[in-house]
């Protein structure tokens, strides 16, 4: 389990216990497999001006961009997520973007806060591997203790104002009779991406190497294994490079916001 273990054994198995690590600055990494039964979210931070824009761009792409809450500008806390939420503090990495380019990855933003800013935070693919774990379905970047791998494809998102580029996937491979099991599991959980995207050939996405992940790190495919792919909430990753917006921030690939909302809430059935 690597790092994974070593901060549960720590005690942190909770939202607001990796929540306070963050702001501590103790913990940077992965939060795949911490705070278990705890939903996780993607984050977006970005102007208002452009906040309805990227609205609709939200609800125009649910399975990428399944909202979760959204904030008021300037607001740093999310009550509807989490108590004693520090948007600027709480991550355990973030991304800071100019005009499209990606220029800092740093644990913290408060000196970059300003008045104007809106956060959205999106379901995340973390919160559903509870579930395929106590179905017995192996979660093969939990157990080798990495980060989830993530791929563009070349599936085109549905286009809102300046806001448009490739559909982002996360992948987990699994055997084959797991497979249909995941994606029963996951149909689920619609706030949290829901069932997956595709399964079995990555080519047909557009993905030509699982080895070499463009976001997170490669996880082992085993003999019979069968590569199931998920959509992710770093898709707005790869659309705001296009939209070039003067300043945004995001959470960095695999450093989620963990919430206080229990998983199991946000179950559809």
């Amino acid at each position: 389990m690597g790092r994974v273990k070593s901060f549960e054994q720590s005690g942190q198995s909770s939202g607001h216990s990796v929540r306070k690590q963050c702001r501590s600055g103790a913990w940077s990494g992965s939060t795949s497999g911490l705070a278990r039964g705890f939903a996780q979210g993607n984050v977006v931070i970005l102007p208002e001006k452009a906040a309805a824009e990227f609205m609709r761009f939200c609800h125009r792409n649910p399975k990428p961009c399944p909202l979760l809450a959204v904030s008021e500008p300037g607001a740093i806390t999310l009550p509807m997520l989490a108590e004693d939420l520090d948007i600027r503090t709480d991550l355990p990495r973030y991304r800071v973007w100019i005009d499209g380019e990606l220029v800092d990855e740093p644990i913290e933003v408060k000196g970059r806060w300003r008045d104007d800013l809106v956060t959205f935070a999106l379901g995340c693919s973390f919160s559903f591997e509870e579930a395929l774990l106590e179905a017995g379905v192996p979660v093969r970047n939990i157990i080798e203790g990495k980060n989830v791998s993530m791929y563009r494809t070349s599936i085109p998102c549905e286009p809102a104002g300046r806001f448009h580029g490739p559909l982002v996937v996360t992948m987990r491979p699994m055997p084959a009779a797991q497979a249909i099991r995941a994606i029963q599991i996951t149909s689920r959980f619609p706030s949290v991406h829901g069932a997956p995207i595709h399964f079995g050939d990555p080519a047909a996405i557009g993905i030509t190497d699982l080895g070499k992940p463009d976001f997170g790190d490669p996880v082992s495919v085993e003999a019979g294994d069968v590569p199931v792919f998920w959509a992710c909430g770093v898709t707005p990753q790869a659309v705001i490079q296009s939209a070039k917006l003067d300043f945004v921030i995001t959470h960095a690939p695999g450093a989620m916001l963990v919430t206080d909302i229990r998983n199991t809430e946000l179950a559809a059935f």
